[in-house]
């Protein structure tokens, strides 16, 4: 009966649209692990309105929150403080509140993709050849955790070069790194191919050449859906041994947010399998 008196720690994810959003489902099965005492919902802020929903829902009784689209920027400037990924990714993903008010930034999505492609999918990224398409935030977020698997290369690929070779530049000092346009990459195989853009949302692929995989390549999409996003078709069809969309990675990093917040890390992968049946 204490327990059950105890005030709920209350957690929540943040966005415009975020009604579709699974990290709900996916934070009960976590608390369910630990027996954790904790509610965590989904709130759909004003586009304009984001500094004043998360002021209210702190207010409220609120010990951290998730942020996604398209508020991850704003959530970089409204933090006090930044963990240093948060600062190399430019975007904020988890905020975790302090007594006195400040609010915490940390980025958690490098985390979970890379976490996703080790652990559950058992591919090694050490001295492979890794091509990442997309040049936006979402890439931002990968490229220091990816870097430091210490692929042999890793190439950054985009519609607009300069937004690359920018990227490039200011992560050259994790490891080796290029930019190219799509048009450049005929004649260049890789053995993980990540999609990075959002092709996928508008049923499209990057205009890629067809002998981009190497043998045992691996085609991995950050968006996910019911079934092969565009991109992992294409993939498939052109010479990807294995593809995988990003489910294990919305999964993966929210256990990184989970770790943040409680201190302790949830197992995934039945969480996981639960998402694709549909739990």
């Amino acid at each position: 009966m204490a327990e059950k008196e105890k005030p709920l720690a209350r957690y929540a994810v943040m966005g415009n649209p975020v009604a579709h959003s699974k990290s709900p489902a996916i934070h009960k099965q976590f608390a369910h692990q630990f027996g954790h005492h904790i509610e965590y919902t989904a709130i759909e802020a004003p586009l304009d309105g984001f500094t004043e929903a998360v002021t209210q829902f702190r207010a409220s009784g609120g010990k951290g929150m998730n942020i996604t689209v398209p508020f991850k920027l704003e959530a970089f400037k409204l933090a006090y403080h930044l963990s240093d990924r948060a600062k190399l990714a430019g975007a904020v993903n988890t905020f975790w509140f302090e007594p006195d008010g400040a609010i915490f930034g940390d980025n958690t999505d490098g985390a979970g993709l890379v976490h996703d492609l080790t652990k559950n999918l058992g591919v090694h990224l050490k001295d492979k050849r890794i091509l990442v398409l997309g040049a936006g935030g979402a890439v931002r977020g990968a490229l220091s955790p990816l870097l430091k698997q210490h692929p042999a290369l890793l190439v950054i690929a985009n519609r607009t070069v300069a937004k690359a070779r920018h990227l490039a530049r200011e992560f050259a000092h994790f490891g080796k790194l290029e930019a190219c346009g799509f048009d450049e990459l005929t004649g260049k195989h890789f053995d993980v191919v990540i999609n990075g853009t959002a092709a996928s949302l508008k049923g499209e692929v990057p205009p890629l050449p067809v002998n981009l995989f190497a043998k045992d390549a691996v085609a991995y999409d950050m968006m996910y859906g019911d079934k092969l996003t565009p991109f992992l078709e294409w993939a498939e069809l052109h010479g990807a041994a294995k593809v995988a969309d990003g489910l294990g990675m919305l999964v993966e990093q929210a256990a990184e947010s989970y770790f943040i917040w409680q201190g302790v890390r949830p197992e995934t992968k039945h969480v996981i399998a639960a998402l694709r049946k549909g739990g």
